[in-house]
Parts: C-alpha cells; sequence; structure tokens
C-alpha cells in the first residue's frame, strides 16, 4: 500500500501540468452531482439534466465575468490616475524620512512615473500587455488556458452525467471484506463536506456584502472590488483576508491623505476578521475540519505545489475526509487494544 501510495504521488507530481481541468471537473461534478440527481427523479433524463447544469453553470460564470471585469477595468484606470499622485507623495514624504532615519538614498522621479502610467495604463492594450509581460504570460500559455478553460465544461459533462456509473464501478473495486467500512467511511465524509461546502458558500457571500459596505462607509473608492476579491477568498484560510487588506491598504495609502483613513480600512478587515472567525464560521460551517492551522497551512501548500489553483480548492476538503478516514483508524486501533488488555 505504501508503494501503491508513493507510484500515485510521483504519477500525481509528473500529470500535474494537465490535470487542472480533470480535477475542476470533478471538484464541480461532485458539487451538481444532487440536483442532476433530483431532476432525474423528477423524469428528466440524467443527460438533459447534465447539459441544464452545465449551461447553468456557464451563464453564470459569463453573467459575473460581465458585471466584474468592466468594474475591474473601471477601478484600474482610476488607480492608474492616481498613482502618480501616489508618487509624488513618496517623493515629498517618505523619502526625506527613509534618508533621514535611514540613510539611504532613493531616486524618484515622479513626472517619469507619472509618463509611464499615461503610455500603459490609459487604455485596455496597455494594462494587458504590461499585466501579460509582467507575469511572463507567452503565446504558447495563453494558448494552454484557453484549452484548460475549455476542456472543463466538455470534461464536466462526461463526469457528471455518468457519475452514478463511475461510484458503482470504484463500489465494485472494493474489497468485500473491508466493504461496509469503506462505505461507512465515505457516506460520514460526503456528510461533512457537503456540509462544509455549502457552509463554505454561505460564507462568502456573508463576508462579501459585509466588506464591500465596511469598505464603502469607510470612504474608500475601491471598496466594490477590494470587498468581493475579500469576500470571493475567504474559503482559503489567510489568503483571503491577507489579500484583501494588503489591497485595501494600498487603496487607502494612495486615497487617503492622513492614516486616519488607512486605520478605518484596517479596523474594517479587523471587525471582518472577528466576525468571521467567531461568529459567522462557527455558524455555518462548525468546526467541521479540525485541522490544527500549521497543518492546514501544510495542506495548502502542498496541494497547491502540485495542483495549482484547484488544488488549493481542494486543500481542505480532501484534508478533512483524510482526517475522518485517521480518526475511524484510531477508533479501531483504541477497540481493539482494549480488547486485548
Amino acid at each position: 500500500m505504501l508503494l501503491a501510495l508513493v507510484g500515485l504521488g510521483l504519477l500525481l507530481s509528473l500529470l500535474s501540468p494537465i490535470l487542472a481541468p480533470f480535477l475542476a471537473a470533478g471538484i464541480l461534478a461532485y458539487i451538481f452531482d444532487p440536483l442532476v440527481t433530483r431532476l432525474e427523479s423528477k423524469g428528466i433524463s440524467r443527460a438533459f439534466g447534465t447539459v441544464l447544469a452545465v449551461l447553468a453553470l456557464i451563464l453564470a460564470v459569463v453573467l459575473l465575468l460581465l458585471i466584474v471585469l468592466p468594474l475591474f477595468y473601471k477601478e484600474i484606470l482610476q488607480l492608474g490616475e492616481q498613482l502618480p499622485n501616489f508618487a509624488e507623495q513618496l517623493k515629498t514624504k517618505v523619502v526625506p524620512w527613509v534618508s533621514e532615519k535611514l540613510g539611504v538614498e532613493v531616486n524618484l522621479d515622479p513626472s517619469s512615473f507619472r509618463q509611464f502610467v499615461t503610455d500603459n495604463m490609459t487604455d485596455a492594450s496597455g494594462i494587458a500587455r504590461k499585466v501579460f509581460s509582467s507575469v511572463g504570460v507567452g503565446g504558447l500559455a495563453v494558448v494552454g488556458f484557453l484549452i484548460n478553460l475549455v476542456l472543463i465544461p466538455v470534461v464536466l459533462f462526461y463526469v457528471l452525467r455518468d457519475w452514478p456509473i463511475i461510484v458503482a464501478s470504484v463500489d465494485r473495486l472494493i474489497p468485500r471484506r473491508i466493504h461496509p467500512t469503506v462505505v461507512t467511511v465515505s457516506r460520514e465524509i460526503d456528510v461533512v463536506l457537503s456540509e462544509f461546502l455549502r457552509g463554505q458558500v454561505s460564507v462568502m457571500l456573508i463576508m462579501s456584502v459585509f466588506y464591500v459596505v465596511g469598505l464603502w462607509l469607510a470612504g474608500l473608492n475601491f471598496a466594490l472590488p477590494v470587498g468581493l476579491i475579500t469576500g470571493l477568498l475567504v474559503f482559503v484560510p489567510y489568503l483571503g483576508s491577507g489579500t484583501g487588506l494588503v489591497l485595501g491598504t494600498i487603496a487607502a495609502v494612495m486615497q487617503f491623505p492622513s492614516i486616519t483613513g488607512v486605520a478605518m480600512v484596517w479596523l474594517v478587515f479587523g471587525i471582518g476578521q472577528l466576525i468571521e472567525g467567531f461568529l459567522v464560521t462557527p455558524w455555518l460551517v462548525g468546526d467541521r475540519i479540525g485541522l490544527h492551522p500549521v497543518a492546514v497551512i501544510f495542506a495548502l501548500l502542498a496541494f497547491g505545489q502540485v495542483f495549482g489553483f484547484f488544488g488549493v480548492l481542494l486543500a481542505l476538503p480532501v484534508s478533512a475526509a483524510i482526517l475522518v478516514g485517521l480518526r475511524h483508524l484510531d477508533t479501531r486501533y483504541q477497540a481493539s487494544a482494549i480488547y486485548r488488555r
């Protein structure tokens, strides 16, 4: 079994560049299977129900992009207009302080910076060119991303349509001697993942509304994009709050002339962390995973290294499933120890 696990790990590591669409399709198929099964119980064929589910998902993603992308484009343009003023403040306030306190000479030319922003961040082509060049995105990488994007709904259709067949095939491969135990553990894992998923979606929606409203009340011009990013990323521990705090701080520093405005933004994120950690998450999710924070960080890094972004999405649910199995093993071990005594 150990050799099989090592071999599986090596195989996954070698295939990691092409696993993203299949992993995404598997996650989405697990999420949408109850919906398709319910449609099937109402007399709708599973193939047609799968088509409806895939079309609904594509429509939701398209609508979200149509709403969010123009908003982010507008906010990026506003950010480009404010960056030169921010550079001017750095030259007049921050640079003298650094030179006086640290003895480090910093050469900053706001006029050159302003010209750079004017040339490259006043139209969509300039923004796209600079973003792509900054992250090293080449033509082949873009083509690969588009192919994966097209593969996800295609693979999702076949996996979701044949989900009962796939589950039955896996069930037949389980040795009959351990079949009852495996079925019991699998059902418990399914319950944990279902409750965890529903709870996380509710937390994302609630926290998105909170951060958008809170940052808007704090007077931040970029309240909507920063709040949405923070709220939608709360399902990844530490990533959502950390990313939102960094983005909110940068936007606040460039917008507000004093530290008071920045402090108000920090206050919103502090209150958000308290509400999420002590009220919303315990209420809607509860202690479903029970992993130590160090284990959570390790799982996120390990799965992200092997599977990329979708690995980060899958890290906590898979860790929860492994934890359920380990609890059952521990229970059997303790029972056998008591029996030997």
